[in-house]
Parts: structure tokens; C-alpha cells; sequence
């Protein structure tokens, strides 16, 4: 039964993310064009450019980054492939959701920039890294499981604020992202049965 939570959890998510994606395809929500005319000019400031720095950390590098680490780990323990495998699968299919999405909504960005907006790939590929490290932690290091919670939140509200501050995404476009990975993130996870965790981990949360 807890499988079957996890999914409709997922699906429920993603659902909400095609519903915001629909609700401003056209026309931005209110909240969107209040923050975007408050920070308009900033990507010139130095709040832009600090924002510049840590856009180019906090975006489509660090899936890459971690593939290359779940090989290395596959490559010190052979038997941690199936484990690796399932992971990278997970963190290919939420990173899709950006590449796959964008042609649908059709969006356009806050100013003048190449792509389109809906969802925010940044956002995406650092939602996506911080939800397979959690997993990755969960199998591994139990222990390190809430740091890795805890680090991957802020990790994706950061990227989100930057690419804000930059005046090239919408809020909207950050919080979609959010959810498109965690709708596909828990659906894949538990079909790949990443999700629930293991024992040991179970009793590392409540405890």
C-alpha cells in the first residue's frame, strides 16, 4: 500500500504541474508580472550578477556531475549497478521534463532570451539532483539523509531565486519545475522500487 500512495502522490504532483503549466500559458498570473516588474534591471546589478555566478553552479551541469559519480560508484563496487542504473533512469526522466514540456506550454520569458520559459530547466536539473541524491543517500548513507533533504531544498529555491533575480523565468516557472519533478520523481522512483526505503533507513527518519 505505501507503494501505491507514493505513485498517486506523484501523479496528483504532476497533474498540478500540466495545470499550471495550462493556466499560464497565455497570460502570466498576477504574482508573476508583481515580482518580475520588482526586480526588472537587477540582472544588471550586483544582486544580477552574484546571481550570474551561482546560476552557472546551480543548473543543467550538476545532473551530469552526479551521472559521472553514480558511474564511479558502479565502477568501486560492481554490485551497486542495479542500484546506479535505476538511479540514473530516475534522473534522466525528471531532467526530461524540462526538454519535453517547454515545446508544449509554448511560454515566453519575462524579457528577451533565447528558449522558452515553462519549466525552468535550471530549476529542473537542480530538483532532479537533489531527489536522486536523497535516494542515493537512502540506499548508501541513511545518515546523511536529512542533510541531503535539507541541502537539496535550499539547493532549488536558490537556483530558483537566481534565475528570478535574472528576470528569465516567472515564478510560476520555478515552482512547475518543482513539481514536474517530484510527479515524475516519485512515480519512476517507486516503479523502480527506489521508494519506500529501506528498513534501516526507515528507522533512521524516526529516529
Amino acid at each position: 500500500m505505501p507503494r501505491v500512495r507514493w505513485i498517486v502522490t506523484g501523479i496528483v504532483l504532476f497533474a498540478a504541474f500540466g495545470w499550471l503549466g495550462l493556466l499560464v500559458d497565455r497570460q502570466p498570473l498576477q504574482l508573476d508580472v508583481e515580482v518580475a516588474t520588482a526586480l526588472r534591471g537587477q540582472d544588471a546589478r550586483p544582486a544580477g550578477q552574484i546571481a550570474g555566478v551561482l546560476t552557472n553552479v546551480l543548473g543543467p551541469v550538476l545532473p551530469y556531475v552526479l551521472g559521472v559519480l553514480l558511474l564511479a560508484i558502479v565502477l568501486r563496487d560492481r554490485s551497486q549497478f542495479s542500484l546506479c542504473a535505476r538511479l540514473a533512469v530516475v534522473l534522466v526522466l525528471c531532467r526530461l521534463t524540462s526538454l519535453a514540456f517547454k515545446p508544449v506550454f509554448q511560454r515566453q520569458r519575462p524579457r528577451v532570451y533565447p528558449d522558452l520559459s515553462y519549466p525552468s530547466g535550471h530549476v529542473v536539473s537542480v530538483a532532479t539532483t537533489g531527489l536522486v541524491v536523497v535516494l542515493l543517500c537512502a540506499w548508501l548513507r541513511p545518515r546523511f539523509v536529512r542533510w541531503a533533504i535539507w541541502i537539496s531544498a535550499a539547493a532549488t529555491v536558490l537556483a530558483a531565486a537566481c534565475r528570478i533575480v535574472l528576470g528569465v523565468h516567472w515564478v510560476t516557472d520555478t515552482a512547475g519545475a518543482v513539481l514536474a519533478v517530484l510527479g515524475v520523481g516519485l512515480v519512476s522512483a517507486t516503479a523502480l522500487r527506489l521508494i519506500p526505503f529501506p528498513a534501516r533507513e526507515r528507522r533512521s527518519l524516526d529516529g
